[in-house]
């Protein structure tokens, strides 16, 4: 049988290497989303307020919580992906493609009806102010009339990073940046249409990146070719797809719940220029990610194709090289973030009440983002190693479970931003030190037993 062409021999070749070569285009790729996301909040609050820069923001936790579970799913399917290609399991590697994008079509119909359908209940839930939650639900109507496009981007790209390219993703992302860019300026500048002229940009132009994406796949000479006109869910793929991803969703809605308990928090205090300094310090905050995200892709790749390969001696290694580049790369531009943010901001807003805020923000979640890196530095190896349920059991404890039980204790005492914000360090700190011990377990388990038989 012919051996499954990938870009990179990730499961036997040189690992610092390869791990550079896999995660420097992501980076440029999440740099690249970053800056286009940016666009978006420093467009909206210099030319259409900072009631409409505070309308986008506070959709951002609802958006984020309703699109989870399926970033989780697609996270299912790069590793199972990643492990079919491991052991060259050529029909397995088909049916995984064409499941995914089922599963991606069918969660972006249910998601554009949830999120058209219940924006403002949504919105009046969390306590949004009166005098932005009109432009909040409008935002939110358009961009889930179209996250059908994002879904399909998203478990594309999966499908591709499952294999080690990492590179026409980013190009898609920078073409479709450029356009969502010209589009904003297009439609809040001259067409004056605010929040709704963001909306409308950032669906066309992830429509454009979906497409792009399919466009490729549907060319590949390899098991990965996505037939468009036989589309079909194998139910093998979909269950394990589920059992990896669903448990990944769940835990990135458990970020997501708790930040949306945090934003009804900081909603409380009644102040649009609150929300909005909020807003624009997470938009900064963002680009801590950058390093962040792509490491920790690699780790769950290339671990799941060194499970699949049974390379079981490479786990650790894995782990060590992309944890520390993850937490180095946190730290570093933590830092850079922290001292460079009221520069940064004055492209957001000229009002200093907004900086002031987001720099309390920034104070005390950006400059403490490596200890949420290492935590998923853990998690993405589990993960890798197709533990994923246990995880995010021990994530709703310790990230949701702090969280919420934070703002409902510390908060009315303290009630100020600082003790919101708060609530991040100290549910990073512990909920690392838990996922760290379950990793020891596992790692013995799965790896240590297996070198020894």
């Amino acid at each position: 049988m012919k051996k499954e062409r990938t870009s990179l021999d990730i499961a036997n070749g040189p690992l610092l290497k390869n791990i550079f070569i896999f995660a420097v285009p992501l980076m440029f790729s999440e740099m690249l989303q970053i800056l286009f996301n940016s666009a978006d909040t420093i467009i909206v609050g210099k030319f259409a307020g900072d009631t409409a820069l505070a309308a986008v923001g506070a959709t951002g936790s609802i958006v984020f919580l309703l699109t989870s579970l399926f970033y989780g799913l697609s996270t299912g399917s790069n590793v199972l992906i990643a492990r079919c290609i491991g052991n060259n399991n050529q029909k397995k590697i088909s049916d995984a493609v064409h499941s995914s994008i089922v599963i991606a079509i069918a969660g972006g119909m249910l998601l554009t009806c949830v999120g058209v359908l219940f924006a403002r209940n949504l919105l009046e839930m969390m306590g949004t102010p009166e005098d932005i939650i009109d432009l909040s639900s409008l935002y939110m109507r358009i961009y889930f009339a179209g996250v059908i496009s994002l879904l399909l981007y998203n478990f594309g790209s999966a499908i591709m990073r499952s294999k080690g390219d990492t590179k026409r993703p980013m190009y898609f992302m920078m073409i479709s940046g450029i356009i969502n860019i010209l589009l904003n300026l297009f439609t809040v500048i001259v067409l004056k249409w605010s929040v709704a002229g963001v909306a409308i940009s950032t669906v066309a132009s992830e429509t454009v990146s979906a497409v792009l994406v399919l466009s490729v796949l549907v060319r590949e000479n390899d098991s990965t070719r996505l037939d468009l006109l036989h589309l079909y869910a194998e139910k093998g793929s979909v269950l394990e797809i589920m059992r990896i991803g669903i448990p990944a969703g769940l835990s990135a809605s458990v970020f997501a719940l708790s930040n949306v308990v945090i934003q009804s928090s900081i909603n409380s205090f009644d102040s649009t220029d609150i929300v909005a300094g909020n807003s624009a310090g997470s938009s900064i905050e963002n680009y801590v990610y950058i390093g962040y995200m792509a490491f920790n892709q690699a780790n769950l790749t290339f671990t799941s194709q060194a499970i699949g390969a049974g390379r079981t001696d490479r786990v650790k290694k894995i782990l060590i090289t992309t944890g520390l580049l993850v937490a180095g790369s946190a730290f570093l531009m933590g830092e850079i973030i922290y001292y460079g943010g009221p520069a940064l901001l004055t492209l957001y807003t000229d009002k200093q009440e907004v900086i002031d805020v987001a720099m309390i923000r920034t104070a005390w979640v950006a400059r403490f983002l490596a200890l949420n890196g290492t935590l998923d530095a853990f998690v993405a190896s589990l993960r890798g190693m197709g533990y994923s349920s246990l995880p995010t059991v021990l994530m709703v404890i310790g990230i949701c479970g702090i969280r919420i039980a934070w703002i409902y204790t510390v908060f009315p005492i303290m009630k100020t931003l600082k003790s919101i914000y708060l609530c991040f360090p100290v549910s990073w700190l512990f909920t690392t030190i838990v996922e760290m011990v379950l990793w020891f377990i596992v790692y013995n388990r799965v790896c240590i037993r297996k070198e020894v038989q």
